[in-house]
């Protein structure tokens, strides 16, 4: 299939699952819809560096929140374009306040896709368990900068006011539906840019990095500079991720942003799934998602760390590459003779 066809199939896919969710007319199905497709592109784009390349990457909570206070600020200038916007550029840009939440997704996007290109650059020269520490370091550090940060509220954390609903064509449609509509949309983009990479020549260059970065670099592949792709590209989506999660949630403060759940769910949701292929990460995050959304209703969102250690061992010890490794080993033993 032509990606072309896979981006229209994904939008219609998208289209389906969301005009099921307004006629079930529950709110609780698009609140808990939208945190499962934000691990979704989460796992999606850490899939990107850590599946394909191989590089274990502990920094999604910070591209997540990259994404985030990158909201939290634009929002603040918006909210007092006339004190923070003066002078001629001010003046220019003034008319552009406040900014719609598709324009904040892009713009956090690049904001942490060029964030992601710099740690790599510092970072990408370490390998294994040297490069996973040093993108756990980045998210300490960019942690105490938020936390030092009174523009964006600080240790304090910061409000995002909201409307309760927009108006469309011919209805209102609630925010939290229409967030999930965005992060629909969005789950769409990043399995089709991981699908993309996954069947073009920038993942067998990746590939061949996972696989044996050395020979790679002996053959002549310009490793550093596809690392520094995956980084990029790995980061702005993490950082698209979190853009809408002010709106979402009303109130941000560092503790929840750079939360553990970020780091861990989107390392174990690819390793479920599997790490091999675009598909894996969107069964995982699925799987892993939906039923940690179940735990917290019926049980406490405490257990939901418990949950993904306990299907981590499980699945470690049955299916070490994920649930599309043991596709992928069932269909080469129904080939043969």
């Amino acid at each position: 299939m032509r990606p072309w066809k896979f981006s229209l199939l994904m939008v219609a896919a998208g289209a389906g699952v969301f005009a099921l969710a307004l006629a079930i007319r529950s709110d609780y199905l698009f609140f808990a819809g939208y945190v499962v497709l934000q691990f979704i592109v989460l796992a999606t784009a850490w899939n990107i560096l850590g599946g394909y390349c191989g590089y274990v990457n502990f920094g999604t909570a910070a591209f997540f929140a990259i994404g985030t206070y990158t909201t939290v600020a634009l929002h603040k200038i918006g909210a007092n374009s006339g004190r923070y916007l003066s002078g001629t550029l001010g003046e220019l840009l003034q008319p552009l306040f406040p900014l719609s939440v598709p324009a904040l997704v892009i713009l956090s996007g690049a904001v942490a896709g060029v964030i992601g290109l710099g740690m790599g650059y510092l970072t990408l020269r370490l390998r294994g368990v040297f490069f996973a520490i040093a993108t756990l370091a980045m998210a300490v550090v960019l942690q105490t900068l938020v936390i030092n940060w009174e523009f964006v509220g600080g240790s304090r954390g910061a409000y995002i006011i909201r409307e309760e609903s927009l108006p469309m064509v011919g209805f209102k449609l609630g925010y939290v539906q229409y967030l999930f509509a965005i992060m629909l949309l969005l789950a769409a983009v990043a399995l089709s840019v991981a699908r993309l990479i996954e069947r073009s020549r920038l993942g067998y260059g990746f590939a061949t990095i996972r696989d044996d970065e050395m020979a790679a670099e002996a053959a002549g592949v310009p490793t550093l500079r596809l690392k520094l792709i995956a980084t990029a590209i790995s980061g702005a989506l993490m950082g698209m991720a979190g853009a809408p999660y002010p709106y979402y949630i009303g109130y941000v403060e560092p503790a929840g942003t750079f939360g553990l759940q970020y780091a861990v769910n989107s390392i174990a949701m690819p390793m479920i799934g599997g790490t091999t292929s675009w598909a894996g990460p969107l069964i995982g995050a699925i799987l892993l998602g939906s039923m940690q959304q179940i735990a917290t209703v019926t049980i406490s969102s405490a257990v939901n760390l418990l949950l993904v250690g306990v299907l981590l061992v499980v699945f470690v010890v049955i299916a070490p590459n994920g649930i599309m490794g043991l596709i992928f080993d069932w269909q080469h033993a129904r080939r043969k003779p």
